[in-house]
């Protein structure tokens, strides 16, 4: 069984944007050494139009094949006209109003979140599952999601969206690695206790 990753960046106190979901506060950190990070370890957590400017369009996946993302996170790449921003995976947008997809690369799933998933995770594949926000996808899928990679920015937000928008649970996980980097983001991974 393949899993489902949840890799995200946040601020020191748990933020992943500010209330409205905007993460910008954090691009003025991203720098050689963060990128070199993507390069060798997670290049294809990043979108297929991020890719190229970079030099890393012809790298091959090395962790995950397949992505999840929320509507709110998938309506930033549309509003810049791209309609398959991580064209490189198998693209999954979970929507109860977006309807038809605008792209045959892009699935929707609008009903039976979790159902799906499991079937992901289900599948025979040497990769696992990328789950790219936001908030309310993170808490719908909290008991699906098998790893944690969070990349910690030195930065606090005081207020903002959360992690994880779900009501209260304990759900524990153990620390398998942490590494930080030069300009003090920290990158932590865990998986879960089952």
């Amino acid at each position: 069984m393949r899993k489902l990753t949840y890799f995200i960046a946040c601020s020191i106190d748990g933020f992943i944007g500010d209330p409205e979901g905007d993460a910008s506060a954090m691009v003025s950190l991203v720098d050689e050494e963060l990128l070199e990070f993507f390069r060798t370890e997670y290049p294809e957590t990043l979108p297929t139009h991020g890719r190229r400017p970079l030099g890393m369009d012809d790298l091959p996946n090395k962790r995950f094949d397949t992505i999840i993302q929320g509507r709110a996170s998938y309506d930033l790449a549309l509003k810049e006209g791209i309609t398959s921003p991580y064209a490189h995976l198998r693209e999954y947008v979970a929507s109860r109003t977006l309807g038809e997809s605008p792209d045959p690369n892009v699935e929707i799933i609008a009903d039976d979140l979790v159902g799906r998933v499991r079937a992901l995770k289900a599948e025979d594949s040497a990769y696992d599952i990328y789950l790219c926000g936001g908030s309310k996808l993170a808490g719908e899928l909290a008991d699906e999601i098998d790893e944690l990679v969070i990349k910690t920015y030195p930065i606090v937000q005081g207020s903002g969206m959360p992690m994880f928008a779900s009501g209260f649970s304990i759900t524990e996980f153990a620390l398998e690695s942490v590494r930080t980097l030069g300009n003090g983001i920290m990158v932590r991974t865990y998986s879960r206790k089952r």
